[in-house]
């Protein structure tokens, strides 16, 4: 926002909005405390709602004008809370409700990117009731290692490497148990890429691209969000051309699902060359761990001229 926008969402109210009820909550919690201080620093009107679950989301909601979502997973990523403040004419940053949940169910984002000729992993899923036929067609179409993960979570909760077909079945009920519906993939060998997108000067563009290189077999909860468990090579050590080739896909992501403003944009760099899109975040993390506001450092963007950009992209989206 600038000139006279600006000027009155200076006086408007930003409702911070973290917690929930997702496993997230954590995370989304140090997002909030981050993006909450970001704001004072820069002289906005905010406050913190924090959600405990989402019926207690309509009466925080009382006085706010402009809502900063940093609720990650569940209702407050998968368009349920984006749908919400839509209702209430409340103008919210980043993706719309549809967008969001294009994004969050991870089956539908990779039939959208395989209808736009976007590379990712094939994958099968499997609910309670399919379980055994499924965990079959996985053995029969994919090949080991594979990667099980709940079709709709985040923050690599619930997420499982199988290197055989005796460990499928138990690797599948872990995931059952807290989650509805699992998504398999083969594992890509390769190196772990992503990729921030940001609205910068009303042109969505592709940041510098984000090498993570972990120890153990899996990038999990504890490396993600563990200082020092994991090395975050920013910008990653790619050619020019590769570097090119992976911020196009990752842009091309983004904009097939109908993201708006920012996102992150999780892809594996096959041994083969082929940058496979593993998910769009449309909320993703702004803790100091988070590859955001890492890549965005590595543009020249500070934390708090990054969060003032992000709010920038308030409005009552339509998709």
């Amino acid at each position: 926002m600038q000139g006279d926008g600006r000027l009155k969402t200076m006086t408007q109210m930003i409702g911070v909005l973290a917690g929930g009820d997702s496993p997230e909550r954590e995370v989304s919690l140090l997002s909030g405390k981050g993006v909450f201080a970001a704001l004072q620093r820069l002289g906005y009107a905010s406050r913190i709602v924090e959600i405990e679950t989402l019926d207690s989301l309509v009466p925080a909601l009382k006085g706010i004008d402009i809502a900063f979502n940093c609720l990650h997973g569940g209702s407050g990523e998968d368009g349920t809370v984006q749908l919400l403040l839509q209702v209430m004419g409340i103008p919210t940053i980043g993706s719309g409700p549809l967008a969001c949940a294009r994004a969050m169910d991870k089956e539908q984002a990779k039939a959208i990117f395989r209808s736009k000729d976007l590379p990712t992993p094939a994958s099968v899923t499997l609910d309670r009731e399919s379980m055994d036929s499924k965990l079959q067609e996985a053995v029969n179409v994919l090949s080991f290692p594979l990667i099980l993960k709940p079709q709709n979570g985040g923050s690599t909760i619930a997420v499982h490497r199988v290197e055989c077909e005796a460990e499928l079945s138990r690797a599948a009920q872990s995931v059952l148990a807290d989650f509805d519906i699992v998504l398999i993939e083969p594992f890509i060998e390769g190196r772990e890429l992503t990729v921030g997108i940001l609205m910068i000067e009303g042109r969505e563009v592709a940041l510098p691209v984000i090498e993570i290189r972990f120890p153990g077999l899996l990038f999990d909860y504890a490396a993600k969000y563990t200082d020092g468990q994991a090395e975050f090579l920013a910008p990653a050590p790619l050619t020019l051309e590769e570097a090119s080739y992976v911020r196009d896909i990752a842009l091309r992501a983004h904009q097939s699902l109908g993201c708006h403003g920012y996102s992150r944009v999780d892809l594996r760099l096959g041994l083969d060359g082929i940058a496979y899109l593993l998910e769009v975040n449309t909320l993703p993390g702004m803790t100091p761990l988070s590859d955001l506001p890492r890549a965005a450092s590595v543009q020249g963007i500070e934390y708090d001229d990054l969060v003032a950009m992000m709010l920038s992209t308030s409005e009552l989206p339509t998709a």
